[in-house]
């Protein structure tokens, strides 16, 4: 089975469901359900930081990177976290250097929650639709002007370049490029897997108010 490799980016403070669940995700795919146990995920899965040195989440849990920026081969999938991490490394180069290269490779860039910041500071937003945190969508607005920034969606699809709404959104973005990858049945059917709600459509699962998007 020819696999499609997955790049989760890690660092320090990152939150913890904006790269598990993807991982989840990635890792609980089947193509053969009756054949759950002995076969493999068709995604190939690593962590990846800018070494391998171990990485402090933002709710204290400790991980270690699987790849380095420098080892790391082209991605058919970069999926980007976010977290209080997100501030500080949408400011260093070595990380926005891998993301932009990743996508010059053509590889699909992915975000979760405040991961797009990092995106859109590597360029990768300019002209597009997005979406981030909730809390952050004045902020993206404020820092991306050249950036549509949209709040009714979950997931926003622009084909190489998707971002997602806070945290647990990341899974609906998995799940949705699964589906782009091996069809809707078999992102179904990782849902069920995992005993979680199939996203339907890309509506936003909560009701923002404006008067509540202020910058955490």
């Amino acid at each position: 089975m020819d696999r499609k490799r997955v790049g989760i980016l890690i660092f320090d403070d990152v939150e913890v469901l904006d790269y598990c669940g993807p991982f989840e995700v990635f890792s609980s795919v089947r193509l053969d359900e009756a054949r759950r146990r002995e076969e493999s995920s068709p995604f190939d899965v690593v962590l990846v930081a800018g070494t391998m040195d171990m990485i402090a989440t933002s709710g204290g849990m400790k991980v270690l990177p699987m790849v380095p920026f420098a080892e790391c081969p082209p991605l058919d999938i970069l999926v980007v976290p976010g977290g209080r991490g997100a501030h500080r490394e949408m400011k260093n180069e070595a990380v926005l250097g891998f993301v932009r290269r990743q996508a010059e490779q053509g590889g699909i860039v992915a975000s979760v929650c405040t991961g797009a910041l990092v995106l859109g500071e590597a360029g990768l937003l300019d002209g597009l639709r997005a979406t981030t945190h909730w809390r952050s969508l004045d902020l993206m607005r404020e820092l991306f002007p050249g950036v549509r920034v949209e709040t009714a969606f979950q997931v926003v699809d622009e084909g190489k370049i998707l971002t997602s709404a806070g945290i647990s959104a990341g899974i609906d973005l998995a799940l949705k490029l699964v589906a782009r990858g091996f069809g809707d049945a078999i992102a179904r059917a990782t849902a069920r897997q995992m005993e979680y709600p199939y996203p339907e459509d890309d509506a936003r699962r909560i009701q923002i108010d404006v008067q509540d998007r202020r910058q955490p």
